[in-house]
C-alpha cells in the first residue's frame, strides 16, 4: 500500500492540496452541526495518523510503539496540569518535550535496525513503557488520570467550555498540518525520501542516514505527543488505554486506509476509523470486526489506500 505519487508534482499535488483544504474547511462550520467532543477526538487521531505518516509514509520506517509517545505526552500533561497547576499551554509544551526525549531514546535505540527488526524494537521499548505506567505511582495503574483540568489558556480562554476548546483544537490542529507539510516540501523531506527510496543511495551521496531516520522519528514522536496532550486535555483524562499496543496498531490501520505517503490519507483514515467506532458501538458485532472488514476491504480494493488510489486514478487519467 505504498504510495510515492507525492513526488510528482501537477495535478496530484493539487487534488491532495484540494482534499486537505476541503477537510479543514469544513471546520469552522462543523461544531454547530456535530458534537465537538467527537470532532476533536477525530482530529486528534488525524494529527496522531499524520505523525505516523511523516515516519512510515515519507521515511519508510514502520514503528509498532508510537503510543507509547502518544499516551506517555498524555500522561505527562495530565500530571502537569492536574498536580503541578500548570497552565495548560506549559502543560501540552511539556507533553511534548516528553515524548520528543521519549522519541529520542527509543529512536537511537532502534534506527540501527531495518525492516522488521526496527518494527520489533519500537514494540518491545514501547510495551516497555506501558509496563511502566501500570506500576508507577503518579499514572495511578489502570484508574489512570483522571478529572483533568483544563484551565484558561494563556489566563484568557476558558477551555472547559466545549466550543472555546473546539477551537484551540482545530487551531492547534491546522498549525500542526502545516508544520508536517512544511517538512514533507524542505529539503530534508526531500532526502527523508530518499532514503525510503533508496537508503544505500543515499548513504552513496554522503548523506548521514542514521541521523536523518533519528530526526524524523524525533518529529513524529513529538506531533504525536502534541496529539496525546490534546487528547487528554479535551476528555481530561489519561489512561493505559493511551500508552498500549491496541492504539498503536490503530494509528497504522488509519495511515494505511487513508493511504501512505499522502497528505490527506492519513485525515482521511483517522475519520473513518473514529467515525466507525463511535457510531458503531451500539451494534451486536464488535467494532473491531466492522473495522477490521473494512480494512480488508481497503487491502483487497484499494491497495495505496483510499487517498492513494484517488490519486493514481487521477495520474491515469492524465498520463492517458
Amino acid at each position: 500500500m505504498h504510495a510515492d505519487m507525492t513526488t510528482r508534482p501537477g495535478r496530484t499535488n493539487l487534488l491532495q492540496i484540494a482534499l486537505v483544504l476541503v477537510c479543514l474547511g469544513g471546520l469552522a462550520v462543523a461544531p454547530f452541526f456535530v458534537y465537538p467532543l467527537f470532532l476533536m477526538k477525530v482530529m486528534c487521531f488525524a494529527l496522531f495518523a499524520a505523525a505516523f505518516n511523516l515516519l512510515l509514509g515519507y521515511t519508510g520506517l514502520l514503528s509498532f510503539g508510537h503510543a507509547a509517545f502518544f499516551g506517555g505526552a498524555a500522561y505527562f500533561t495530565a500530571h502537569a496540569v492536574k498536580v503541578w497547576n500548570l497552565p495548560p499551554e506549559l502543560g501540552i509544551l511539556l507533553g511534548v518535550v516528553g515524548a520528543a526525549l521519549l522519541g529520542l531514546v527509543i529512536g537511537f535505540l532502534a534506527i540501527r535496525r531495518q525492516g522488521i527488526y526496527f518494527a520489533m524494537v519500537t514494540l518491545a521499548m514501547a510495551q516497555m513503557f506501558y509496563f511502566f505506567c501500570y506500576q508507577a505511582p503518579f499514572t495511578h495503574g489502570e484508574d489512570g488520570i483522571q478529572a483533568v483540568p483544563r484551565g484558561r489558556l494563556f489566563g484568557l480562554f476558558d477551555l472547559e467550555n466545549d466550543m472555546t476548546m473546539y477551537f484551540f483544537v482545530a487551531t492547534v490542529f491546522v498549525l500542526a498540518l502545516l508544520v508536517i507539510w512544511r517538512i514533507v516540501h524542505s529539503p530534508f523531506g526531500m532526502i527523508l525520501k530518499s532514503i525510503r527510496e533508496n537508503e544505500a543511495r543515499s548513504t552513496s551521496l554522503g548523506y548521514s542516514v542514521l541521523r536523518y531516520k533519528l530526526a524524523a522519528f524525533v518529529m513524529s514522536a513529538a506531533l504525536s505527543g502534541l496529539a496525546g496532550s490534546m487528547k487528554t486535555l479535551v476528555f481530561k483524562l489519561a489512561s493505559l488505554t493511551d500508552v498500549s499496543w491496541h492504539t498503536s496498531g490503530e494509528v497504522v490501520l488509519m495511515a494505511l486506509l487513508g493511504g501512505l505517503g499522502t497528505q490527506a490519507g492519513p485525515l482521511v483514515g483517522a475519520g473513518l476509523v473514529v467515525t466507525l467506532q463511535n457510531y458503531l458501538v451500539a451494534l451486536a458485532i464488535p467494532v473491531t470486526v466492522i473495522v477490521g472488514s473494512v480494512f480488508m476491504l481497503c487491502v483487497l480494493l484499494f491497495r495505496r489506500g483510499i487517498v492513494g488510489e484517488l490519486l493514481a486514478f487521477v495520474e491515469a487519467r492524465k498520463t492517458r
